[in-house]
């Protein structure tokens, strides 16, 4: 099972897919169960030029780092959120001061910025993002880094994505005509999966491409670089390695998560993923959504529904107690936290491969 391409599924309406694949050729695509459109929530940055807002106490500590790059003591480097951080931590060591603009304990999907977080930008040396998943840090990255930013996605390789079908029920109440008018804009609209660091093969990957980008910033230390990002790497092989010898026979092969986060992970090592909610945790389902995924769980011999750490477990927990099955916790590591259990990736998908032996009863 481990390693080996599978279906996957999200219940948030339409098809899940790999990208570019020929759904008409009988491409790797499988049909979901309706449920509600993805939302996404934009933030408006503030206005005026970011020289005017470099106030002391940047919520990211982005002030003194913007310091340290000017006295020449290495690069100051953003991050989106906690993944990139950890891995522009790895790959720059010592020669980078990494911050990431999300806080501990914040859902990483609904980031606003405050205007001392768009100074920072606008100062930093580097921003590491990835296009679509804080739009907030989107309009950032356009308007304030310039040159500075850089998306990991590209490095990533995003392959899977969402397609919507047709109109969410609140778009029923619509006329005929606004409905005919809209239908062609709503077909076959792609949403791409950014959660990519679950699989620890596309994360090294990223850092690879990351020591490149820092290497152009700094080349007088472009080994160094290229050495830290080497060093990642063979720790993300390892734990790959575990990864696919321990889920390589589970009797489970249907993972059901609290939020679609974990496509990439069920990619990598052979699950059918069904997220109760959408690519972004707030995409709350409808009570026949719900009552769906819990007959799914009856159907398929599901033993665990998986909660998160940053996210609500009310809805798992519904799912859970109507199909009669337990939950435990499954982390998609968009944070560290005091709940996390670990300090860092490595700890915590470690954490995360034993809960998986255990709720997909691996042998």
């Amino acid at each position: 099972m481990g390693g080996q391409p599978h279906a996957r599924a999200m219940l948030t309406g339409g098809l899940r897919c790999i990208h570019g694949a020929d759904v008409s050729a009988g491409g790797q695509c499988a049909r979901m169960i309706p449920m509600t459109f993805r939302t996404t929530r934009w933030t408006t940055l503030a206005a005026g030029s970011a020289t005017t807002l470099l106030i002391a106490g940047c919520g990211a500590g982005s002030a003194d780092e913007t310091d340290t790059a000017a006295e020449g003591n290495g690069l100051t480097v953003l991050a989106g959120f906690y993944p990139l951080e950890w891995a522009a931590s790895r790959v720059g060591g010592d020669l980078a001061s990494v911050s990431s603009l999300t806080p501990p304990g914040a859902e990483a999907h609904d980031l606003e910025l405050t205007p001392q977080d768009v100074a920072a930008v606008s100062e930093a040396d580097l921003l590491v993002y990835i296009e679509g998943f804080q739009p907030a840090i989107d309009q950032a990255a356009e308007s304030e880094a310039g040159d500075s930013a850089w998306e990991a996605g590209q490095a990533a390789n995003l392959t899977l994505t969402a397609e919507d079908e047709g109109h969410s029920e609140e778009e029923e109440g619509h006329s005929d005509d606004e409905a005919d008018s809209g239908e062609e804009a709503h077909a076959d609209e792609e949403i791409v999966d950014p959660h990519f660091w679950l699989d620890p093969t596309r994360l090294a990957d990223v850092g690879d491409a990351l020591a490149e980008r820092m290497a152009e910033l700094d080349p007088d230390n472009a080994a160094t670089f290229e050495e830290n990002a080497a060093a990642m790497r063979a720790d993300l092989e390892e734990l790959d390695g575990e990864m696919q010898e321990a889920l390589a026979d589970c009797s489970v092969d249907t993972l059901v998560t609290s939020h679609d986060a974990f496509g990439y992970l069920g990619d990598r090592y052979g699950f059918e993923v069904v997220g109760i909610s959408g690519l972004e945790p707030s995409e709350e389902p409808s009570p026949a959504g719900l009552a769906e995924i819990a007959e799914l769980v009856g159907e398929r011999g599901v033993t665990t529904v998986y909660t998160e750490t940053l996210v609500d477990p009310a809805v798992a927990e519904t799912v859970a107690s109507e199909a009669g099955v337990e939950t435990a916790v499954l982390d998609p590591i968009e944070g560290i936290t005091d709940e996390s259990a670990g300090d860092d990736y490595l700890q915590v998908m470690r954490a995360n491969l034993e809960t998986l032996q255990q709720g997909q009863s691996c042998a």
